[in-house]
């Protein structure tokens, strides 16, 4: 496989290409990601999308939103890519991976891209290559990329790491749901939109916005933030009503974070977590080598039979490691 050929062929914008593109660098196979990274190096530099990450509670509609969302975008002329990841089994690993027949409308545009993965066993609401992923949509010329993460909640808020905003999706609820959700989704949370506010839940979701709001007002506000945000606002995905009012309050935090510096000082520091992600991942990998797995087995054993003790046994392991 050219990689210098595939990467001429990604950045001319050709899906297939792409789509190959995702599948090679989610590959955990050693030759796989030694060719991934000749390809990522062959991209160029100086491409970017509007990154957004997007999650919310189960049934809150994520998917619908996405489609009606990315149908307005491309209205405008802007070419959508939609990264899905879809929570993994623990016990098969198996995923359902059913979000393109969820989205469509979506996936039958042609300035549209829907690429679901499985989020394997990697924490965070994430694929462990998502960002790679990113990066390949922002080489094919996409202009916005959307992240749509597992769910809500998690202590693990990767997706914060490599998105210009964060978007988190609630429905019409009690005081009950805004207790589920965790302080730290919602200290992260550039816009929150409650979706499902139509019909007779338009009342209600104005009123769960409202409580939003004023939990927003709570935390403490953010350097890289105007005034106004983070806000809370009202949107009906099924009927599309709110949706351009929501771009529009992201292209105003957007182009005020532009013009601060935060956006380049953003980038800069998801650069070098990134960096330091890869380099824990590469340690982590010596821990599958066949020799290594061989030892890891016996003093697990050990262990077990009470024979030694977790920590010192855990402590020769990794001097082994060194050695």
């Amino acid at each position: 496989m050219d990689m210098t050929d595939l990467a001429q062929r990604v950045s001319a914008g050709e899906r297939r290409a792409l789509a190959r593109a995702i599948t090679l660098v989610e590959s955990g196979r050693e030759d796989h990601r030694a060719q991934a990274a000749e390809l990522l190096a062959a991209l160029p530099q100086d491409r970017q999308a509007v990154r957004i990450g997007l999650s919310g509670t189960p049934g809150v509609g994520k998917s619908t939103f996405i489609e009606s969302f990315g149908m307005m975008l491309i209205a405008r002329g802007l070419r959508v890519a939609v990264l899905a990841v879809d929570p993994s089994s623990s016990r098969s690993g198996g995923s359902i991976l059913g979000d393109k027949t969820r989205m469509d409308l979506l996936s039958r545009e042609t300035n549209a891209f829907i690429r679901p993965s499985p989020s394997q066993t990697h924490l965070g609401g994430v694929a462990r290559r998502t960002r790679e992923a990113v990066r390949l949509c922002e080489a094919a010329g996409f202009d916005v990329v959307l992240i749509e993460t597992v769910g809500v909640g998690q202590s693990e808020t990767v997706v914060a790491e490599m998105a210009d905003l964060f978007l988190l999706l609630l429905a019409p609820a009690g005081g009950d749901e805004l207790q589920g959700v965790k302080r730290g989704i919602m200290e992260m949370a550039d816009i929150i939109l409650v979706n499902k506010a139509d019909g007779d839940l338009k009342p209600v979701a104005v009123r769960t916005c409202a409580d939003y709001s004023g939990a927003l007002r709570l935390l403490r506000k953010r350097a890289q933030d105007p005034e106004g945000y983070p806000c809370a606002m009202t949107v009906s995905a099924l009927e599309e009503d709110g949706l351009a009012e929501a771009w529009e309050r992201m292209e105003a935090l957007i182009g005020w974070r532009r013009e601060q510096g935060f956006w380049e000082k953003t980038r800069e520091a998801q650069a070098r977590y990134w960096f330091n992600e890869d380099v824990k991942q590469r340690l982590l990998a010596q821990l599958y080598h066949p020799e290594a797995r061989v030892a890891l087995a016996a003093l697990s054993d050990q262990v077990a039979a009470g024979e030694a003790d977790p920590s010192s046994a855990a402590q020769h392991f990794v001097d082994g490691l060194k050695g």
